[in-house]
């Protein structure tokens, strides 16, 4: 996808929210040194400097209609944590991107056992992959794997050291589900290269587009932006802010909804 491509702004919330965030000057979060950097509409430090990256305090809520955004689709593979889950966190990442392997591999895991294994924190991957044909057929393949029920295990193989460095050429692709427990390598197979998994794929993508976002990660707590795989606090005061101005749901955690996908 070209770095270029316009973004489109969808509504008021998030003009808002560009503006209020745009002070900060956007590192791309690119796989490296390959290509230039990609400012976003969704804007803060990369998080290796551990900057703010993110506005979590209430407001009079201008992030309404970010947080529509949060889809809460019952038995989504692609999202754990209970469907009514009073913070939702809406990930857009690619799987060449170096900085989202770092949030998945550092910060991820300490974020689900601290918050979606007690009923407060859902999330909701979202593929968004900008850095070319690679990263397309990186984000149907996980796609795929979450058919089966393994979406969350490819993407710990995905994004586990050194394994973007390995491609994700076909062969690599069969040898990451296998990693991920895939059962039926040739169902595997046809959804990689179906309608169905371009079209889900497109859907994520153009919805990042739409918020401005052209770089990699980008996060909405409850509607609020992150950039960039910033210090476990930063998540945490996020999640923290979000679930104090979140109305109460009354409902009990459920380990089976906690645990989905994992």
């Amino acid at each position: 996808m070209s770095a270029s491509r316009k973004p489109v702004i969808i509504g008021a919330g998030v003009v808002v929210a560009a503006l209020l965030l745009g002070l900060a000057s956007y590192t791309a979060t690119r796989p490296d040194d390959d290509g230039p950097a990609k400012p976003s509409a969704i804007s803060g430090d990369s998080g290796d400097s551990g900057g703010p990256g993110t506005s979590a305090a209430p407001q009079d809520d201008p992030y309404q209609e970010l947080q529509a955004l949060a889809r809460r689709e019952s038995g989504d593979p692609l999202s754990v944590g209970r469907a009514d889950a009073p913070v939702v966190m809406v990930e857009y990442a690619d799987f060449q991107c170096g900085y989202c392997g770092k949030f998945a591999r550092d910060t991820e895991p300490e974020l689900i056992d601290k918050y979606v294994e007690s009923g407060v924190l859902r999330i909701e991957w979202r593929n968004f992959p900008i850095f070319g044909e690679e990263s397309e057929v990186a984000a149907r393949g996980a796609w795929a794997a979450g058919q089966q029920g393994r979406f969350w295990q490819f993407h710990a193989a995905a994004y586990a050291d050194g394994a973007k460095e390995k491609g994700f050429g076909e062969d690599r692709l069969k040898e990451l589900a296998e990693q991920a427990g895939v059962k039926d390598l040739d169902a595997f197979a046809e959804d990689l290269e179906s309608e169905a998994a371009r079209k889900s794929v497109k859907r994520d993508q153009e919805e990042a587009y739409a918020l401005g976002a052209t770089s990699t990660p980008s996060f909405l707590v409850n509607g609020r932006p992150i950039s960039g795989a910033q210090p476990m606090d930063t998540f945490v005061q996020a999640i923290e802010a979000a679930h104090q101005a979140a109305p109460e749901k009354g409902a009990e955690p459920s380990g089976a909804a906690g645990k989905a996908g994992r």
